[in-house]
């Protein structure tokens, strides 16, 4: 859709050049635009802006997802100021702030996964919670309580908004802090199921996450997996996941998550803990 967005003002080898898919988070759209369409990134975003009749803003997005907050720097091409916006899914509502927070709706599928197999009475440890998208799903669908974790406080701060704004099922308790210091001072043991939402640094965190389970309890490990075929996905991600996990460990499953580059994956693998 975006190619052909941009037929109009680029050439066609030049429309080639372009990404295929942006994202669109509320009435927001983030895309990405190669190093060649720099200079035309202000008549590109107007351009998508007049095409996607639900979109307010356009943003390009100049840096990749870092540091400990997990965002982005944002560049407006067109529309409104402002990265804050609602966005839905799954029955949901949710105040996000698209540069000030880590948020991704290629994560729907797999956040309804993950809903639909926590059982009511769950206690659920997300580690890396963000604006609580993970945690409130859950919380509408099973009769759980789920401790949010982030470090960023305008995460945390989003997630008590997105708490109130939702009629749950279960319960969500947004916590503002270090993931591995929340579980060494409050969280130890307490979790039957954990999430650890930071595929980058899971193998750090693994400890942190092992602590905050019962004694039995089943764990979300992210991570990436390189691989030459999607097939290879799976098989890579539980092999690693078994050569750094310290405590007994069932594999129940593993899938990938999402592509996030040429013959690089985001996988997760669920396994029964025991300790």
């Amino acid at each position: 859709m975006l190619k052909q967005a941009m037929a109009s003002i680029l050439t066609p080898a030049e429309a080639e050049e372009m990404y295929g898919a942006f994202d669109q988070i509320g009435s927001k759209i983030i895309l990405r635009i190669p190093d060649s369409l720099i200079s035309k990134r202000k008549l590109i975003g107007q351009v998508l802006l007049e095409k996607v009749k639900t979109a307010k803003s356009v943003f390009y997005q100049s840096s990749p997802v870092e540091g400990d907050y997990r965002i982005r720097q944002l560049e407006l091409l067109a529309g409104e100021d402002s990265t804050e916006t609602e966005y839905k899914e799954h029955g949901c509502r949710f105040k996000v702030d698209v540069e000030k927070t880590f948020f991704s709706p290629r994560l729907a599928t797999e956040r309804l996964r993950i809903a639909e197999i926590v059982t009511d009475g769950e206690t659920i440890v997300n580690m890396f919670g963000g604006v609580g998208m993970f945690s409130i799903v859950a919380a509408k669908k099973k009769k759980c309580h789920v401790y949010n974790i982030d470090i960023n406080p305008h995460a945390a701060k989003l997630c008590s908004e997105n708490i109130a704004l939702n009629k749950l099922k279960g319960t969500v308790e947004s916590i503002e802090g270090d993931a591995s210091d929340v579980i060494e001072k409050k969280l130890t043991g307490v979790g039957d199921r954990v999430l650890m939402l930071l595929p980058e640094r899971s193998d750090e965190f693994l400890h942190s996450a092992i602590k905050a389970l019962k004694p039995k309890g089943v764990l979300h490990y992210y991570c990436h997996v390189h691989a030459d075929k999607k097939n290879q996905v799976s098989t890579e991600a539980t092999n690693h996941f078994m050569s750094v996990v310290d405590v007994d460990a069932k594999v129940l499953g593993s899938k990938i998550v999402r592509p996030v580059g040429p013959r690089f994956y985001q996988a997760v693998v669920d396994a029964v803990l025991s300790k």
